[in-house]
């Protein structure tokens, strides 16, 4: 790729064509700019992995031209890399106040706080990050302090809208500044890069005011435990529960490290304010079940959250049975419905009540929907909008929205360089895109040879054999074969394939025996095929050769 051209470009690596792990860049005259640094998590396709992160090996190859990162809000998926990634990148970055709050816990447990300059800017705040003269514009969404961008260039004016919705009555920050979008419109706007989630719903946004009404009237007439689980950085949300708690008399436990993080960070920029501190799961067992309400993490079925332990009558501190009450005050995002389903069946199992979305209305989304996208679209005016954030079903009903407002649809997947100016705007390059698994403190490609073999092992199982032969290649003893999850020691099945493996071993050709390699690769065929005529599976397998 040629990074001298000038001019203005925009390339996604990461949350066009899926739903979170967003990661934007935009290039100008040869300069780099990052928008978000995103997470995704895994899904039916990927049980293989917990988290997953973009691959940036792209960007990391232009570090020297990458001037910074520019974070629009505190959601897992459009912050949650950075601490992954940003060994790579190297760049500054440039935050609202409880976004850098937020981003700084993450950093500090990462060991990578002391190494990174963090710009903290006010929302609303006009600045510049290299050539880029952005203005950040307040929009009401599920956290704090969330912004859409204003990005003026010579090439003309670029909205990037981040996650967004209209809503009157937020509770938490400021409404959505349409006036700021009125004026902007009027300036003209070369290009929207539009957030695409919640498209296919054709209505007004929910206010987030309607769920705490619905939530104090809910939670009054609850006996026993009450447990809520919600996104741990939806601090309007949380606010709501707080005050529906104390309508109902009850004490407000939370439960899960990030609901602790967000909690501390909200408090430490001045939300949260009139809300008295939360107790701690070590303190759940010193109140009656008639005054606890807990806010607890899980609300996607993640195998080590809190409330999933909780279901699986795992956890140390907490447990919840018949009389007690799980609140959804959230929705599931796609990919993760088995996940969630799992964790209600283990909680209806031991007799808990289970609420939701589709029985009551104790979620809005804080995404735009399609009435809103029609609002913004009539103020701004612009010449193209570009769908990201989104599935391709959500991106394909956001290109049709696009040109009801007269507006040119520009369709791109992770990996397109889309050229905004100077010449036709089209896509003119691909960069390498992909996904990466958290393995611990190593990043792992979702489709490299360490996650294949795992997700291999995973459905087909795995067969490790041992066997001592002399030095003429025979055996000594008999082989030794471990197949977990596919035979136990003490299945007879086992037995015979043990015999027919070391039949198989003692009929090779002198010149396979001899050979250590020859000997290997020969010894995993005949284990293969043992195992595959019983099992009709094809596990991994492997050899330990010991010639003695």
């Amino acid at each position: 790729m040629n990074n001298q051209s000038k001019g203005l470009a925009f390339l996604p690596l990461g949350g066009t064509g899926e739903i979170g792990m967003n990661f934007n860049l935009y290039r100008m005259d040869g300069q780099w700019l990052i928008v978000d640094c995103g997470i995704g998590f895994s899904g039916n396709n990927t049980p293989e992995a917990d988290i997953l992160v973009p691959d940036s090996s792209f960007i990391e190859g232009y570090r020297d031209d990458l001037c910074g990162m520019v974070i629009t809000h505190a959601h897992e998926d459009h912050i949650g890399a950075v601490a992954h990634l940003w060994k790579g990148l190297g760049c500054p970055i440039y935050a609202t106040p409880f976004a850098a709050a937020v981003l700084k816990k993450k950093l500090y447990e990462a060991q990578l706080l002391s190494k990174i300059t963090i710009h903290i800017i006010p929302p609303g705040s006009q600045f510049s990050v290299g050539p880029f003269d952005i203005e950040f514009v307040p929009v009401a969404h599920s956290i704090p302090e969330s912004q859409s961008l204003i990005m003026r260039t010579p090439y003309g004016t670029i909205v990037h809208t981040g996650d967004w919705k209209i809503d009157p009555t937020p509770l938490i920050g400021p409404v959505t500044d349409m006036e700021r979008f009125k004026a902007v419109g009027q300036e003209g706007v070369l290009a929207l890069i539009g957030d695409s989630t919640n498209v296919l719903t054709d209505r007004d946004s929910d206010s987030e005011l309607s769920v705490r009404e619905s939530l104090a009237k809910i939670i009054s007439n609850l006996q026993g435990r009450v447990a809520v689980t919600c996104f741990a950085s939806n601090v309007a949300r949380i606010e709501s529960i707080a005050i529906a708690a104390q309508e109902a008399n009850r004490k407000v436990v939370i439960v899960g490290r990030s609901l602790k993080n967000i909690d501390g960070s909200a408090r430490e920029c001045g939300y949260l304010k009139d809300i008295p501190p939360f107790l701690t799961e070590q303190q759940v067992n010193s109140l009656s079940d008639h005054e606890t309400l807990m806010i607890i993490t899980g609300s996607q079925g993640e195998p080590r959250s809190a409330l999933s332990r909780i279901a699986a009558d795992t956890h140390q501190n907490i447990s919840l049975g018949v009389g007690d009450t799980v609140i959804y005050s959230s929705r599931m995002i796609p990919g993760n419905e088995q996940a969630v389903i799992r964790v209600q069946d283990l909680l209806a199992r031991r007799g808990v009540k289970i609420i939701t979305d589709r029985d009551d209305l104790v979620h809005v989304s804080g995404h735009a929907t399609r009435r809103d996208m029609h609002k913004l679209y009539e103020a701004i005016k612009p010449q193209y909008i570009i769908p990201v954030h989104g599935e391709w079903r959500h991106l394909s009903s956001h290109a049709t929205l696009a040109k009801e407002h007269g507006a040119q649809a520009i369709l791109l997947e992770d990996g397109d360089l889309l050229n905004l100016s100077p010449g036709e705007v089209k896509v003119i390059d691909t960069a390498v895109t992909g996904q990466l698994a958290v393995d611990g403190g190593r990043l792992l490609p979702i489709d490299g040879d360490i996650m294949s073999k795992r997700r291999k092992m995973l459905y087909n199982g795995m067969i490790i054999a041992s066997l001592a032969i002399d030095d003429e290649g025979y055996l000594i003893g008999d082989p030794k074969i471990s197949a977990p999850g596919l035979l136990t020691k003490e299945d007879p099945e086992a037995e015979r394939v043990t015999e027919s493996f070391a039949v198989a071993i003692e009929n090779l050709p002198e010149e396979i025996r001899l050979d250590d390699n020859l000997l290997k690769e020969a010894s995993k065929t005949a284990l293969r095929r043992a195992f595959g005529n019983k099992l009709q599976k094809r596990p991994l397998v492997d050899v330990h050769l010991l010639r003695v």
